[in-house]
């Protein structure tokens, strides 16, 4: 009786498996047609254009009339947004093969609204290597992820991020700095303590592994470390499946001191030789700060073997104004400075 009731539920989750594959690619073929209507719709605008019939500069009243007449005689969905979305999806992606089948038409709405080019194709490949929701693509994009990670690279290394998307191969592409925590809601005028800030990350756990990104899982919070019968505690452990390795998050609501550091230092030493197992990498350690100062951060960790790093976290959304206009000095600098070195080899 019991080996028929297994094979029953074995039956009832063989069904299952195959209602849920048939529902992604049926959702995934709709998708697909959907795209690519939109798409040619865009392609015979633009053809219209160019050929004559109605001159580009006078696209204001085409999409206008356009969007009248279409909704006149099919219904919902041709407002003049929406047509002009569908012009600039053709525009933006002349060849049908270079559209990412992953996406959907919501993704490229908001992808659609970055004039940048660079920021707009690292958000494409972001949101299709990490599987992001348009929520979690429009949260990212608020939070200036992309100028964030870019101020940290040099220019041919921005150019390769916008152009791949964030591929992580070592423990500097897993590290941030700053980390965003707006979805932790904490007032302006309210001084968080540092266990009720690990205790808002933990509640919004979800949230805190979208903004460490991908390959991060939760391990455990105030993880004990003894030694000599003295207990220390990591505030945030974690491990990451790419790079096969715990990471540790020390927080500190204010800023960051050398004995910090040398805490951190000492937390992965001991993983390393207690907590590490044979296949495992090297540990990496966050202090993970409201504030830190450059130049004590530089001599702390200047002697130190271990992947130890030093991150500030801000509780508010960053002024993505500001950061473009630092990626866009950044960017000229390094112009500059290429420039300067290709005359100087020339000479």
């Amino acid at each position: 009786m019991d080996i028929i009731k297994k094979s029953y539920f074995e039956l009832i989750n063989d069904i299952g498996i195959l209602l849920h594959e048939s529902r992604v690619k049926t959702y995934y073929a709709i998708n697909n047609i959907l795209l690519q209507t939109y798409w040619q719709i865009g392609e015979k605008i633009i053809n219209y254009e160019q050929h004559g019939e109605e001159r580009a500069e006078y696209g204001s009243n085409l999409l206008n009339r356009l969007s009248k007449d279409l909704k006149s005689k099919y219904g919902k969905g041709f407002s003049r947004r929406n047509i002009l979305n569908m012009r600039n999806f053709y525009f933006l992606y002349p060849k049908w093969q270079t559209v990412p089948a992953k996406l959907n038409w919501s993704h490229f709405v908001e992808l659609l609204s970055i004039s940048d080019d660079l920021a707009r194709s690292f958000y494409e490949k972001q949101s299709v290597h990490e599987n992001w929701s348009v929520r979690e693509l429009k949260r990212q994009r608020q939070s200036g992820l992309f100028e964030r990670l870019a101020l940290s690279k040099n220019k041919q290394e921005v150019l390769d991020l916008a152009k791949h998307g964030l591929i992580v191969t070592s423990p500097e592409d897993a590290v941030k700095d700053p980390y965003i925590l707006e979805f932790l809601d904490i007032p302006e005028s309210h001084s968080v303590s540092e266990s009720e800030l690990e205790a808002r990350l933990i509640n919004n756990l979800g949230m805190l592994l979208l903004e460490l990104g991908k390959g991060f899982s939760f391990v455990g919070r105030q993880y004990r470390v003894t030694i000599n019968n003295t207990h220390f505690f990591v505030d945030l452990v974690f491990y990451h499946s790419i790079l096969k390795c715990y990471v540790l998050i020390d927080l500190k609501i204010g800023k960051v001191h050398h004995q910090d550091i040398g805490q951190m230092n000492m937390y992965l030493n001991y993983f390393k030789e207690e907590e590490n197992r044979d296949d495992d990498n090297e540990p990496i350690g966050i202090v993970l700060a409201a504030d830190k100062d450059e130049i004590m951060v530089k001599y702390a960790t200047g002697s130190i073997s271990n992947k130890l790093f030093v991150s500030q976290y801000k509780l508010y959304l960053p002024d993505k104004k500001e950061l473009e206009n630092k990626l866009k000095t950044l960017m000229k600098k390094e112009s500059g400075l290429i420039e300067h070195q290709t005359e100087n080899g020339n000479e």
